[in-house]
């Protein structure tokens, strides 16, 4: 029996729904990057409250965004 995809597609029905799946990839990655939780939860102060690591993560979802919207044909279809 196969194990379940937690990214069966990037196909998605609303750019809202995409951006959505653009936050999940980046989480995703953070969680796969760095998979103790209680690291994650020691860092967690460090990065929310530096300006600029908040600017990055944001940079992150908005590539995930645009990668998830050229998948979906930006919606035109």
């Amino acid at each position: 029996m196969s194990k379940e995809s937690w990214l069966p597609t990037l196909k998605t029905d609303t750019p809202e729904e995409g951006y959505d799946l653009a936050v999940k990839l980046a989480r995703k990655a953070v969680g796969m990057t760095q998979p103790d939780e209680n690291v994650r939860k020691e860092l967690r102060p460090v990065y929310a409250n530096n300006a600029d690591s908040l600017t990055f993560a944001s940079q992150v979802v908005a590539i995930n965004f645009q990668t998830v919207a050229a998948a979906n044909n930006y919606w035109n279809e």
